[in-house]
């Protein structure tokens, strides 16, 4: 059988690294065609359309971001099964998340078409945004079949430990979409609805390519149309195990979506310029998710083929390597930000709001690296309800009580962007605790 990156023998630190590149550059186009959106759409349709494409974005990721995590789930799921070499369980465990996808697709468009525009009035989008807002983001999740297959596809690949396939699909769908971002937009000026059907079609490519690659490969984990359909007791385990990562990404998503409820306050060049900055954090942010996504995958396939000691030995370089990382990038961001955020938008008020929140966060870029790279060996190992608890208590439940509270005795934004580091601060000292008191990285074989 073919193999993507060994993540079962030889120097686990190049077999971390090897897969986590092509996951990172993976990643970092995927960014490059969310960007463009707000990219092309702030130079070309300005400020008014750019804080309506950045408003949307927390409210994406709502309901996004559960599909996602079952996905997580199911790759667990299917790591397991690969490093166990059980081929009749992988293969199942595939046809039923393929399935999954397609029912949840169709689940999301109905969802998001229907409920954009209550939504949105909800979390007192301007006025002078709010049309453009809704037409992005019902737009947006028309396809919503489209992301949801290529996270369900890609997560596959992934987890059977390649990772460079998925790398080629994205590179091929981030130019469709940058090309059709500047033909829709630049060219023919037709507003942000084209902006977010650029990133529709451009999502569909590389689902579809994806797609062909299971459906071809000659490897175990082969699609079979005939095969796809919910199997007994696989879709269980998928959700069990992903479920929690589900809820953790809307739990997040829905604190998210409160702090930008509280930053519409301020204003459109306050929307604008926190859109920004979050575009650019994306980027920042990218080394972070690439070693959590890393280590949940060498953690399943390891503990799958009963390799305890060898799954300890990567945590421990996933963790360091990651929040050292994350470190210097929030330097190199904290000192850059004025000029990144002009390419997005040159007033003077955007790139200030941008800048302020850079200052703040950039920083503490190490706590949000520790975080997610404890809760990614946790789903590794199956025990993804754990991070689901500190990230409701530390990223939900503190988050939203302070800004509630403190923004209602100082009403000043730098309030809100001092939420993200403390409640990342707080999940680092909640996860250190428990590992340090339950031992628990010698302890993988009792998992």
């Amino acid at each position: 059988m073919k193999k993507g990156t060994n993540l079962l023998e030889g120097s686990i630190w190049k077999g971390i690294v090897s897969f986590a590149i092509p996951l990172f550059l993976g990643n970092l186009f995927q960014q490059l065609y969310n960007t463009a959106d707000s990219l092309i759409v702030g130079n070309f349709l300005g400020s008014d359309a750019l804080a309506a494409v950045s408003s949307s974005g927390s409210l994406i990721f709502l309901m996004v971001g559960f599909f996602n995590g079952i996905a997580v789930g199911a790759g667990v799921v299917i790591s397991k099964y690969f490093g166990a070499a059980d081929y009749e369980g992988l293969k199942k465990a595939v046809h039923t998340n393929i399935a999954f996808g397609l029912v949840s697709g169709c689940i999301l468009t109905a969802i998001g078409m229907i409920l954009a525009p209550q939504i949105l009035v909800l979390m007192g989008t301007p006025e002078s945004v709010l049309p453009n807002s809704i037409v992005y983001f019902r737009v947006y999740f028309a396809g919503s079949i489209a992301f949801v297959m290529y996270n369900i596809v890609m997560g596959i690949l992934q987890a059977v430990g390649d990772s460079r396939h998925p790398l080629y699909y994205l590179i091929f769908s981030s130019i469709v979409n940058i090309i059709l971002d500047l033909l829709f937009v630049g060219l023919l000026g037709f507003g942000v609805g084209a902006a977010a059907l650029a990133t529709i079609i451009s999502q569909f490519s590389s689902a579809f390519l994806c797609m062909m690659r299971l459906m071809r490969t000659k490897d175990v984990y082969q699609v079979q149309i005939s095969q796809i359909r919910f199997h007994k007791g696989m879709l269980g385990q998928i959700i069990g195990i992903g479920l929690p990562s589900g809820m953790q990404n809307s739990i997040i998503s829905f604190a998210n979506i409160i702090v930008q409820t509280n930053i519409n306050k301020f204003g459109v060049m306050a929307v604008a310029g926190c859109g920004v900055y979050s575009k650019i954090e994306g980027f920042a942010f990218l080394p972070i998710t690439c070693f959590a996504m890393s280590l949940t995958t060498f953690i399943g396939q390891n503990l799958g083929a009963r390799q305890y000691d060898r799954a300890k030995r990567g945590a421990y370089f996933g963790i360091t390597c990651s929040t050292l990382l994350a470190e210097v990038v929030g330097v190199i961001v904290f000192f850059t930000i004025p000029q990144l955020a002009a390419a997005f938008n040159s007033e003077t008020q955007v790139v200030e709001f941008a800048t302020k929140q850079a200052h703040i966060e950039a920083f503490f870029y190490c706590f949000l690296a520790f975080s997610h790279c404890i809760a990614g060996i946790m789903r590794g190992a199956g025990k993804s309800a754990v991070p689901m608890f500190v990230m409701l208590a530390s990223w939900c439940i503190i988050r939203i009580t302070y800004i509630t509270v403190t923004v209602h005795f100082i009403p000043k934004i730098q309030v809100i962007f001092w939420a993200y580091p403390l409640t990342w601060s707080i999940s680092s000292v909640i996860f250190l605790i428990y590992f340090l008191k339950a031992n628990w990285l010698y302890s993988f074989e009792k998992k």
